[in-house]
């Protein structure tokens, strides 16, 4: 996949460019059936398969900062965006000067002499341009006058049929801790990643269960409570239990994410994890104290490591 995040590195169209847009947070099910569609009609016409993202997120230059916490990371939609086998990422600095471009102007001028388009493929409530006039109808007009084909694949629908695969809707799953439904709608475990750093010195010592104390740099993170996890760092993929939360039973009130990592002897303090939320165990409760509390931590260990059977 070739990285582009600058308009001004175009010199020259793409051949037979296949284009959709989004922001794609998550890269889910849902934008998956977009993206592979983009890459089908482009090995069908021999041309380039191009996916169009915006960073930042629209909404947080246009909404003045007020936004709801990103599922994935840039770093980690880059990922999973490269994963598909998209031939061409444009990432587009999204400015209010972006916003202000007339519809016409990002089809004419953006999509089709910049940049070579040759077909489209978005939902069929796709909205664009200057303060979203632009639209399905607008694109089909355009589509005829300049000869670009207009590809609006079906909506890929939750497994229970309720509505279609949404970043909302998943965003408000993870932040229920319904991880483990997540990843019906996803495609996968919802992922947390952060550095190992010092915590409390309190997991191995008082307690007899080491943890790993992570640094998030997630924005989106699950409901409070105990999780059945995997854990992949540089010694391999590990299973494991993470208390997310405050840990009510000290009363020092600050939010961490501690993970015990199961059957594990190395050293991973200052390096970068990736935790993977499997299901919840239980809410956080606050318990009598030491005693009490590690035996329910066995207890949650005993009861992860039945979950976690199927994985490696």
């Amino acid at each position: 996949m070739k990285l582009i995040e600058d308009l001004e590195l175009i010199h020259e169209p793409f051949e037979k460019a296949v284009i959709t847009l989004g922001n794609f947070d998550g890269v889910h099910k849902g934008h998956l059936a977009l993206l592979n569609t983009t890459i089908e009609k482009a090995h069908e016409i021999h041309g380039t398969s191009v996916a169009i993202t915006f960073e930042p997120h629209p909404i947080r230059v246009l909404d003045n900062g007020s936004h709801p916490p990103l599922i994935t990371i840039y770093e980690q939609k880059l990922e999973l965006l490269e994963r598909t086998g998209i031939d061409v990422l444009l990432s587009i600095p999204f400015t209010r000067e972006f916003a202000d471009m007339e519809p016409n102007d990002f089809i004419e001028d953006l999509l089709v002499k910049r940049l070579g388009m040759k077909a489209i493929v978005v939902g069929n409530d796709y909205s664009f341009g200057k303060k979203r006039q632009g639209n399905i109808d607008l694109l089909r007009a355009y589509g005829d006058k300049l000869g670009f084909e207009i590809i609006i694949p079906q909506w890929i629908t939750a497994p229970d049929g309720d509505d279609r695969i949404s970043s909302t809707r998943i965003r408000d799953m993870i932040k229920s801790g319904d991880v483990k439904t997540v990843p019906e709608l996803l495609g996968r475990h919802y992922q947390l990643r952060g550095k190992v750093v010092s915590g409390r010195d309190r997991g191995g010592k008082l307690l007899g269960f080491p943890t790993a104390n992570i640094n998030l740099r997630d924005e989106l993170s699950p409901e409070t409570g105990v999780y059945a996890v995997t854990v992949k760092c540089r010694f391999g993929l590990f299973k494991g239990v993470a208390n997310i939360g405050y840990s009510p039973t000290f009363d020092d009130h600050l939010f961490t994410v501690e993970v015990h990592i199961l059957d594990f002897n190395h050293d991973i303090y200052n390096q970068d994890i990736r935790v993977n939320l499997i299901e919840k165990l239980r809410d956080e409760k606050k318990f009598s104290g030491i005693s009490e509390l590690s035996e329910q931590i066995r207890k949650d260990i005993e009861k992860a490591r039945l979950i976690l059977e199927p994985f490696a």
